[in-house]
């Protein structure tokens, strides 16, 4: 079959904005820059990383295209979350006019209402996600383990390399999107996330906790924000992910629809198979 996607020859350029790098990068989260990175390179889409930090402005923040954070312990949570405050009409402005994100584990509990640690005192977060995050207990078990999920159907929609050309003709390449809506991670965290009435999971969990253990639920989607607990870091395991952000990245700050020009993602395919296999998942 003959891929027929190209990508508008148009030098295109982004700003990806990496919230505190230093303090929140556990679990390899840095791999999920990365990719982004290299996915547009590879594509000849210019990129520029912001991190932001304690001297980040919100002028500065306003530049940004595509947001990223990751995970961190309770003590440095709180840190951001403190400065996060003076930086919150800025974040919350660019999620509101659709610029894509991607938070994951600490990240998305300091976006919803507040995160209660284990101990110590109760962390507001910026209210952008509708959902609460509490730890049980120092004696509660962590929940720990490879999680595979599908996306949720009314969470986000691909466009990105989801159809195949034979004989000139569109022919919608089942295997492969069946592969585009599973997700695989690993979690690892102490605290549990409930959603509010208005908020939708970005998946349904079929192997793993997510994001409590009790309701099924992965993440959380608003507009073109994502949150989850998923690690491993997620967008190597899942470049489908990494794709439908920078595709989102584009159309917003370009102001049209975007298709981008695929990549060889059949070893990523395959390991993503494996490891649905080796949980007893059949894809």
């Amino acid at each position: 079959m003959k891929k027929n996607y190209t990508l508008n020859p148009k030098p295109y350029n982004l700003v990806i904005g990496w919230l505190y790098p230093e303090l929140m990068s556990t679990y390899g989260d840095r791999g999920n820059i990365t990719v982004l990175q290299k996915r547009c390179e590879w594509r000849g889409i210019k990129v520029e990383i912001l991190n932001i930090d304690q001297t980040t402005t919100n002028g500065d923040l306003r530049t940004v295209n595509l947001l990223f954070g990751g995970g961190a312990q309770d003590r440095e949570q709180e840190i951001v979350m403190r400065n996060l405050q003076d930086k919150k009409e800025a974040i919350v402005e660019l999620i509101e006019k659709d610029i894509p994100a991607l938070f994951v584990c600490g990240a998305p509990q300091l976006m919803g209402k507040f995160y209660e640690p284990a101990e110590g005192k109760r962390i507001q977060g910026l209210g952008i996600f509708d959902m609460e995050s509490r730890h049980p207990g120092p004696n509660a078990p962590r929940l720990i383990g490879n999680v595979i999920a599908k996306i949720s159907e009314e969470s986000i929609k691909y466009n990105v390399s989801s159809i195949t050309y034979e004989k000139e003709e569109k022919i919608l390449n089942t295997e492969y999107l069946i592969l585009n809506t599973i997700v695989v991670g690993f979690e690892n965290h102490g605290g549990r996330t409930y959603l509010g009435k208005d908020a939708k999971p970005f998946a349904k969990v079929l192997k793993g906790y997510g994001n409590n253990g009790e309701d099924g639920t992965e993440g959380v989607v608003y507009k073109n924000a994502i949150g989850c607990y998923l690690h491993g870091p997620l967008l190597p395991k899942n470049p489908q992910i990494a794709d439908y952000l920078i595709a989102k990245a584009l159309e917003v700050k370009y102001k049209k629809e975007i298709i981008l020009e695929p990549l060889d993602d059949s070893i990523e395919e395959k390991a993503k198979s494996a490891i649905a296999e080796r949980l007893g998942i059949a894809l």
